[in-house]
């Protein structure tokens, strides 16, 4: 029996990510899917069954929750259109999860230029009114 190849789902991933870029980049028909849409990463199972595809979307909370249920409505259409485009003997089952680590790292990157421009001594993230343990009771 030959080797087992571990890095398959990883190539397979990638091209998932990338066909399903392309079918959004052309649109979708669900009017619920609107604003701008990253495919940041795609997670395949070993069997090549399902795929986990994180999106990144650029618009506020109602229009992302939104978003993400058009995506779930899509996905069987574009299951048959990944497999078809990939040729893959059997399609993966897509699943959309919000990908949170873009809003993350520009919640940080806000923090520490809070930092780097606040005077020094203070502490720029600390609440303006002083913590029970910091007053004075003489």
């Amino acid at each position: 029996m030959p080797p087992r190849d571990t890095r398959r789902p990883d190539r397979v991933a990638e091209a998932v990510r990338e066909e399903v870029a392309t079918i959004l980049a052309a649109g979708v028909r669900d009017p619920r899917v609107t604003g701008f849409i990253t495919v940041t990463g795609v997670e395949m199972s070993r069997d090549l069954g399902s795929a986990l595809v994180f999106v990144s979307i650029y618009a506020d909370e109602p229009a992302r929750t939104e978003t993400l249920e058009g995506l779930q409505a899509v996905a069987p259409t574009m299951r048959g259109r990944v497999g078809q485009a990939l040729r893959l003997r059997v399609a993966p089952h897509i699943t959309f999860r919000l990908d949170e680590s873009i809003a993350r790292a520009a919640r940080i990157e806000t923090l520490l230029n809070k930092i780097k421009d606040a005077a020094p001594g203070t502490d720029p993230v600390a609440p303006s009114a002083p913590a029970e343990d910091d007053v004075d009771i003489r």
